[in-house]
C-alpha cells in the first residue's frame, strides 16, 4: 500500500484524546493549517480545540469517516483497543489508504495486532508514543518514537514535525512502543534518584536551589533534574504526566521484561514506590509527586518543610 502525500491544504486530520498532552499536540496541527475532527470522552476537554476551529465528532468511528489520518492519544491499552478496534472504533470508519497513528504509550503486542488488523482492511497503522511531558507537548519539542512501514512514517513527517523535535523511525510495528518502554525504564530509576537526592540535601540543611545550580550541569544532570526538581522545590505537583499512567507504563515494561527473561530489580522497586504513592491519594498528580511518598518514609512533611534550608 502506498501512503498519500500529507499536506495541510489537502489532508483531513482526526484526533481522539484531548487530555493534558493531546490537546496541545492537536493544537499544533491546527496551527499548521490542518482541518481537524476531534473526539474525547468528555467534550469539555476538547473545547479549546473547537474554539481553534476543529470540528466535533460523536464517536471514534465518526472521526475516521471524516479523516485521512487519525491520531489517538488516550490513557490505557484497553482504551486504545476500544477506540481503534471496538464496535464503534476508528478502524470500522477508516477508508482504504487512511493512516492510523496511535501516540498512546501502550503494549507493543497491541500495536502489532492493530497493524495487522489495519492491513487486512487496506489501512496503514503506525505506533508513535512520545516523551517530553506537558512542557514538550506545549512547546512542540516532543521526542517521537515511531514503529511502522518506512514509507508511511516518512509521509507523516509534516505532522510529526509540527509536534516534536526528535522523530526517529525505530522499526516495524511495535518498535515505537518498545522504545518508549526503554524510555520509561530509564525515567523510573532517575526519578527515584532525583527525589532521594533532594531529601538528602534537605536533611543536610543545604539551600536546595543552590544545590541544583551546582549539580544540574554536571554528571548528575538530566531532564528530570532540570525540569521537575524545581517543581518539587516549589511544591507544584500538578501533572505533566499522571502517576497512574506511569504505573501503567512500568507494568507494561515489567510484563515485556518477564516475557524476554530479563531481571529488572530497579524498575520493580520504582513500580512499588509509585503504587505506594497512588495509595496515598496521588494517582492523578505528576510523576514528581514521588517526592511526597519518599519524604513521608523519612518522617518529613515535604509541603510544610522549612524552605529556607
Amino acid at each position: 500500500m502506498n501512503a498519500a502525500t500529507i499536506h495541510p491544504s489537502t489532508t483531513r486530520i482526526g484526533w481522539i484524546g484531548t487530555g493534558v498532552m493531546g490537546r496541545s499536540m492537536c493544537g499544533h496541527l491546527l496551527a499548521k493549517g490542518f482541518q481537524a475532527t476531534v473526539h474525547n470522552r468528555t467534550r469539555a476537554k476538547a473545547q479549546a480545540l473547537l474554539d481553534q476551529g476543529a470540528q466535533w465528532a460523536e464517536s471514534p468511528r465518526a472521526v475516521a469517516e471524516a479523516s485521512d489520518v487519525v491520531f489517538t492519544m488516550v490513557g490505557y491499552p484497553a482504551d486504545v483497543r476500544e477506540v481503534i478496534l471496538g464496535p464503534d472504533g476508528v478502524l470500522l470508519g477508516a477508508r482504504q489508504g487512511a493512516i492510523l497513528v496511535d501516540m498512546t504509550t501502550s503494549q507493543p503486542s497491541l500495536a502489532v495486532e492493530i497493524a495487522q488488523a489495519a492491513r487486512a482492511r487496506g489501512v496503514h497503522a503506525v505506533d508513535a508514543p512520545v516523551s517530553g511531558g506537558d512542557v514538550g507537548a506545549r512547546e512542540a519539542r516532543l521526542s517521537i518514537m515511531v514503529g511502522g512501514d518506512e514509507e508511511v512514517v516518512q509521509a507523516l513527517m509534516p505532522c510529526f514535525q509540527a509536534m516534536g523535535k526528535t522523530i526517529v523511525h525505530q522499526g516495524g510495528p511495535g518498535a515505537g512502543q518498545h522504545t518508549k518502554m526503554v524510555n520509561q525504564v530509564a525515567i523510573a530509576s532517575t526519578m527515584v534518584g532525583v527525589c532521594e537526592a533532594l531529601l538528602y540535601g534537605y536533611r543536610a540543611g543545604l539551600d536546595l536551589e543552590k544545590v541544583l545550580q551546582s549539580i544540574a550541569s554536571g554528571a548528575a544532570g538530566s531532564w528530570t533534574l532540570s525540569n521537575l526538581a524545581p517543581r518539587i522545590l516549589a511544591n507544584r505537583f500538578e501533572p505533566g504526566f499522571f502517576v497512574e499512567h506511569f504505573i501503567k507504563d512500568m507494568g507494561i515494561a515489567l510484563e515485556e521484561s518477564k516475557r524476554m527473561g530479563l531481571a529488572m530489580p530497579g524498575l520493580a522497586l520504582a513500580h512499588q514506590l509509585y503504587l505506594s504513592l497512588a495509595a496515598l491519594g496521588h494517582a492523578r498528580d505528576g510523576t514528581h509527586a514521588l517526592q511526597l511518598a519518599l519524604a513521608a518514609m523519612s518522617g518529613i512533611d515535604w509541603t510544610s518543610r522549612d524552605r529556607r534550608t
